[in-house]
């Protein structure tokens, strides 16, 4: 089915099932331990075997030696594999030819050997005595020290690399009122609950992996151009997905070590990553350093924003686009914003929730706060002074949907925002300093082309199939709801089948499109199945209605049942999407707001409150939705206050490469939280008229907590994390 112009009534608009509050239909599963995670399947052909992979020590140069002997002699070792005897690796699209180094050494950690042995013990001490000598060539570790090397990164999937738009130099120079300022953001890592994880097993030259990835059709090409066999050879299996946040887009080292593994040893094998392999194996969100130039009339008019951004990466990667935001979110009639790439020697930087837009927002929403400051005006009525209903860049381009002014204006009324004092640091509740904040959100709602099948069976329930994966986003339920909307059946009538590479291809989990495209694409196919049922039972296929397990046309009714009395019928159909976005820019708005506590003494910031309200499309499951924007509001909280991957510049690693040094939130750290949803349906982004949540949580949601502390205590802090140190030494009194 292709999508190509906006939809009008179907039967999704019922909202019988779709939008209404629903428990997730793997929920029991989830909580009884009985949901089967990558590392956890049982059904193996034959007793599996444990890998562990060594990482290299060393951040960049080479191998010189390698001595395996000890390690092959010990006991319960079956396999040694190793950039010497693993063959020609071919180069999948995400760059998996480096996921096994040697004996060139990109990235400290990079996977260099992996051991395989009877159990998971005697893998790990036996890995221990492999003998490795290395050479070390000098690297770039510190993105500040060479971010004036940073070169343009040229077009691509991110858009182009700068946009100019009249006269930035000439109308910033002149503006009445300027701003002129530079923020950083660190390292940051995924941090997910489970860890890369992944079974392979190898029976006649096919290969079958149980592995966690967001997106199996990525995975299974990957994996089968990396080890250079037919893509119909390898299975990729992967229903649950215990977090992602963009960290399993790709295939990492523990599905082609796994497969490796398995293929020397002759039996299934095992391998997850331990922690510090996580954080220096795989991927993280790099560190940026922002340049913010605004220029504004005395009314509040800005006539001139500029937005430079510098990160680093691997050589061949690909920047952070911490710009995206500051070209859709503010009007005003100078622009420039550029992106710059440095190399780096740190372990690959990639997508983490909301890239771009999450780090962008931390800089940009600060930024407005400071120029309306200047302005002598509420930030509030400065955002909205300056909102745009068109792309401000392509103003030809109007918004499919904008209700950013509402957002803010929702939220003020419900946080109480007159309450808050403007000027810093007047309001105390005993030893603490409380301050308001607020930020915009902005983020992309793109689409992708979904596929699905939809089958009726005998007994009138619905079995729907697709490659799709749920990473804890309520991906099970929201499809059975659409199924169930379609073709008029409850819920519990519905059963949900995802995550396999033998079903039909779906979008996969990312980008904030997941749940717009993929249930747009089981909405295609069911559209087909109805089509296919209408004519069986001899309705006419643009009238028939689908309700309570009946199916109705002028004026009689079948039960649903009368069409697969004999056998099952189904319908496949992939969703594609046609050009709309280049006729209107569609994104998903919000606005956050947060009150926080400072202590006068130890400068202790606590969060008292938050309050998201958000503009997204229809909300297909309001309560799942919710618990998507509190997890974005929890990260984005851990950004602002602690999240940071300290760099050995010496030796380009991450030092705190655990979860015991790298800190996240915790329960104490985050207080009740508020989600709003606006009303809004948007016909030109599907025709689930959807958009998307998981993103949009937490953008944004980092410049409310550094306005709210800035209102608290009067201390501007730029440089994210805001730890108790960046503020001890300017409050009065602290320490």
């Amino acid at each position: 089915m292709k999508f190509d112009k906006p939809a009008t009534t179907n039967p999704i608009d019922q909202l019988s099932v779709v939008g209404k509050s629903t428990d997730r239909i793997d929920g029991p599963m989830k909580t009884t331990g009985t949901a089967t995670y990558a590392y956890e399947h049982k059904d193996l052909p034959g007793k599996p075997a444990y890998g562990y992979i060594l990482g290299a020590a060393i951040a960049k140069g080479r191998i010189e030696s390698i001595n395996l002997s000890d390690a092959k002699s010990a006991s319960g070792v079956r396999a040694v594999v190793h950039y010497q005897n693993c063959g020609q690796l071919g180069q999948g699209d995400k760059n998996t030819a480096t996921l096994l180094g040697g004996p060139e050494i990109e990235h400290y950690h990079q996977a260099i050997a992996l051991v395989v042995a009877d159990t998971f013990e005697q893998a790990r001490s036996a890995a221990e005595l492999i003998d490795v000598t290395y050479k070390t060539e000098k690297g770039a570790y510190d993105l500040a020290e060479i971010k004036d090397s940073g070169a343009n990164v040229g077009d691509g999937f991110w858009g182009e690399s700068d946009t100019r738009i009249g006269d930035f130099d000439n109308a910033f120079s002149s503006a009445p009122v300027k701003l002129d300022q530079t923020y950083t953001t660190p390292d940051q890592s995924h941090a997910m609950m489970e860890p890369h994880a992944s079974i392979a097993a190898w029976q006649d030259e096919k290969l079958t992996l149980w592995t966690s990835t967001q997106m199996v059709d990525w995975a299974q090409k990957d994996v089968a151009k990396t080890l250079r066999v037919p893509t119909a050879d390898v299975t990729i299996n992967s229903p649950y997905v215990g977090g992602g946040f963009g960290g399993k887009l790709f295939v990492r080292a523990d599905a082609i070590m796994a497969a490796l593994g398995a293929k020397a040893a002759g039996v299934p094998v095992k391998v997850f990553l331990q922690r510090p392999l996580i954080f220096n194996n795989t991927t993280h969100r790099p560190a940026t350093i922002q340049r913010l130039r605004m220029g504004a009339d005395r009314s509040g008019n800005i006539l001139a924003i500029g937005h430079e951004s510098w990160s680093g990466n691997l050589k061949d990667g690909s920047p952070e686009t911490a710009v995206s935001q500051t070209r859709l979110l503010y009007r005003g009639e100078h622009r420039m914003t550029q992106m710059r790439l440095t190399e780096l020697n740190l372990p690959e930087g990639n997508a983490m929730r909301a890239p771009g837009e999450a780090v962008g927002l931390m800089a940009l929403e600060i930024a407005i706060d400071e120029l309306a400051e200047k302005l002598d005006m509420d930030p509030i009525d400065f955002r909205i002074l300056n909102d745009t209903q068109v792309d401000p860049e392509k103003p030809e381009r109007p918004f499919s949907q904008r209700q950013l002014v509402q957002c803010m204006q929702t939220g003020a009324k419900r946080f109480n925002w007159h309450k808050r004092n403007p000027k810093p640091a007047q309001i105390r509740d005993g030893r603490w300093r409380l301050g308001m904040g607020m930020a915009a959100a902005i983020r992309g709602a793109p689409v992708e082309n979904s596929g699905a099948r939809v089958r009726l069976e005998t007994d009138a329930t619905i079995t729907v199939e697709t490659d799709m994966t749920d990473i804890g986003t309520g991906t099970y339920t929201i499809l059975a709801q659409t199924a169930a909307e379609m073709m008029g059946v409850s819920l519990d009538k519905v059963t949900v089948k995802l995550g396999a590479s033998a079903l039909p291809v779906s979008c996969g989990s990312g980008g904030q499109w997941g749940a717009n495209s993929s249930t747009a694409g089981v909405y295609a196919a069911c559209v087909k199945l109805r089509e296919k049922i209408a004519v069986k039972l001899g309705f006419n296929p643009d009238e028939v209605v689908f309700s309570t397990s009946l199916v109705t046309a002028e004026g009689r009714s079948l039960p649903l049942q009368a069409a697969a009395i004999h056998q099952p019928i189904e319908a496949e159909d992939t969703i594609e999407f046609g050009d709309l976005d280049k006729q209107y820019a569609i994104q998903t708005f919000g606005a956050h707001f947060v009150e926080v506590g400072v202590d006068t003494y130890t400068a202790e910031i606590r969060i008292r409150r938050m309050l998201a309200v958000c503009a997204a499309g229809r909300i297909l499951n309001p309560k799942s939705a919710r618990s998507q924007v509190i997890g974005g509001m929890t990260m984005s909280a851990g950004a602002a206050l602690m999240e940071e991957l300290s760099v050995d510049t010496g030796r380009g690693y991450f030092v705190n490469h655990d979860l015991a040094e790298y800190q996240v939130p915790v329960h104490a750290d985050i207080p009740h939280q508020e989600v709003l949803f606006l009303e809004e349906t948007d016909p030109m982004s599907s025709p689930m008229k959807a958009k998307g949540v998981g993103e949009l949580g937490i953008c944004g949601v980092g410049a409310a907590i550094a306005n709210a502390i800035y209102n608290a205590t009067g201390v501007r802090v730029r440089d994210y994390p805001i730890t108790l140190d960046k503020l001890l030494t300017a409050i009065p009194d602290a320490g």
